[in-house]
C-alpha cells in the first residue's frame, strides 16, 4: 500500500507509492557518458580554452594555466553570479530587488575526462574535497556572500553541460530556498528539544538499520525516510558540524565514503546519471537577526539524487513527490550489492 511520509527537517509530505514497487531492475542509465571531446575546456592540455584559474593542486615546477595539474578551479565561463558586480538591494514597488552578484566556479577534479567519483582514488577524491573547503573558506571572508552551494551533475540528464568530471561551486548574497527549509527545521527542533535534529536522525537510523546502507567510524550513509526520489542518499558525518570546511579532520574520510557510496550506486543501478549537493551552513559571520543556535542546530551533509525517473506533472505543480520506490527498499538493495574497492 502506498503511505504518506513527513520529512521530519522540511515539513513536505512525500507519498511512498509502494504499489508501484519499483526496484533496481527497473531502472536503466539512459544515457551512456560521451568519449573525450578533443576542444574539452577541462582537460589537461587545453587551459587556454578555459579562464585563468583561480587555484590549483599541481605538481612541482609545473605552472599556472598550464599541464601539471591535479585539481583546478577556475571561474566559469558563463557565470550566474560575478564577484566583480557590486552588491545592490533595493525595492522597486512590492519587488524586492538585489544585483547579480556572488561567485560562480568550476572545480576539476582530475585531469582526466573519462573518470568519475568511483574510478578515482581516496587520494585524489581527497584532493578535490580539501580544494571545495578551501574555497567555502576563502569566499566566506566576504561578508557579502550569505551562503555557498556545491554541486556536481553527473550526465546530460542530471544537468551537466560537461561530461568531464568537475564540482560548481555557487555563492550567493540570499540563502537558497532549499538551505532555508532545511536551516528553519533544524533551528525549530533545536527550539523544542536543546538537540540537532541531524545527530537525532543518525541515532535513530542506526537502531534500526532499515534504511542505513553504509557506515563507518566517520559517517553515515542511508536513503532518507521522506525520500523524494527512488534511491535517494544522504550522507552524515557523525560529529556534529555545521561548516563544511571546519570537517577537515573527517575530509579523506569523506573521501572514502563518497567512493564508496558511488560505486555500490553504480554497480546496482548501471552507472546511473546523478546530482550531488554539499548542504554547508550559511556564512558564520554574526549578522542583525541571524540567530544564535546555527553551529549547533545545522549539520553539514551531502544529498545524492539519481535521475532514474522523469518528474511527474504532480511533482512540479505541486511540489508534492510521489516516489515509486521506498527507502528500505533502496537502502536492502544496495547493502546486498556487492562492491570491489580497491
Amino acid at each position: 500500500m502506498s503511505e504518506l511520509r513527513k520529512d521530519l527537517i522540511t515539513g513536505r509530505w512525500i507519498v511512498i507509492d509502494s504499489l508501484k514497487g519499483k526496484n533496481a531492475t527497473h531502472f536503466k542509465c539512459e544515457a551512456p557518458y560521451a568519449k573525450t571531446p578533443p576542444e574539452c575546456p577541462f582537460c589537461e592540455g587545453n587551459e587556454s580554452l578555459s579562464p585563468h584559474e583561480i587555484m590549483a593542486i599541481r605538481g612541482e615546477g609545473s605552472r599556472a594555466n598550464e599541464p601539471g595539474w591535479q585539481v583546478r578551479v577556475i571561474p566559469n565561463r558563463y557565470p550566474a553570479l560575478k564577484i566583480e558586480q557590486h552588491l545592490v538591494k533595493k525595492g522597486s514597488s512590492i519587488y524586492d530587488y538585489v544585483s547579480g552578484f556572488g561567485a560562480h566556479e568550476i572545480i576539476i577534479d582530475s585531469p582526466d575526462h573519462q573518470k568519475t567519483i568511483k574510478d578515482l582514488s581516496d587520494d585524489q577524491i581527497h584532493q578535490a574535497i580539501a580544494v571545495l573547503q578551501a574555497r567555502v573558506e576563502d569566499l566566506y571572508r566576504d561578508q557579502r556572500i550569505r551562503s555557498i552551494v556545491i554541486l556536481k551533475n553527473e550526465g546530460p540528464d542530471a544537468g551537466a553541460v560537461f561530461t568531464h568530471p568537475h564540482y560548481q561551486l555557487l555563492a550567493t548574497p540570499v540563502i537558497t530556498q532549499n538551505l532555508k527549509e532545511h536551516l528553519r527545521g533544524a533551528e525549530g527542533y533545536f527550539k523544542n528539544k536543546e538537540r540537532c535534529i541531524y545527530c537525532d536522525i543518525i541515532e535513530e537510523e542506526l537502531s534500526g538499520m532499515k534504511r542505513v546502507f553504509y557506515e563507518d567510524d566517520h559517517f553515515v550513509a542511508l536513503c532518507p525516510y521522506a525520500s523524494r526520489f527512488p534511491f535517494e542518499i544522504w550522507i552524515l558525518p557523525k560529529r556534529h558540524e555545521s561548516n563544511f570546511f571546519n570537517s577537515r579532520q573527517e575530509g579523506y574520510a569523506f573521501a572514502q565514503v563518497l567512493r564508496q557510496v558511488h560505486t555500490k550506486l553504480s554497480a546496482a543501478l548501471e552507472n546511473p546519471q546523478f546530482n550531488l549537493m554539499i548542504m554547508t551552513a550559511p556564512n558564520p559571520v554574526r549578522r542583525k537577526g541571524s540567530w544564535q543556535t546555527l553551529s549547533e542546530d545545522f549539520h553539514w551533509h551531502a544529498e545524492i539524487i539519481p535521475v532514474l525517473a522523469k518528474t511527474q506533472s504532480y511533482d512540479r505543480c505541486t511540489g508534492f513527490h510521489i516516489n515509486p520506490t521506498s527507502p528500505e527498499e533502496a537502502a536492502r538493495f544496495l547493502r546486498e550489492t556487492p562492491v570491489l574497492v580497491s
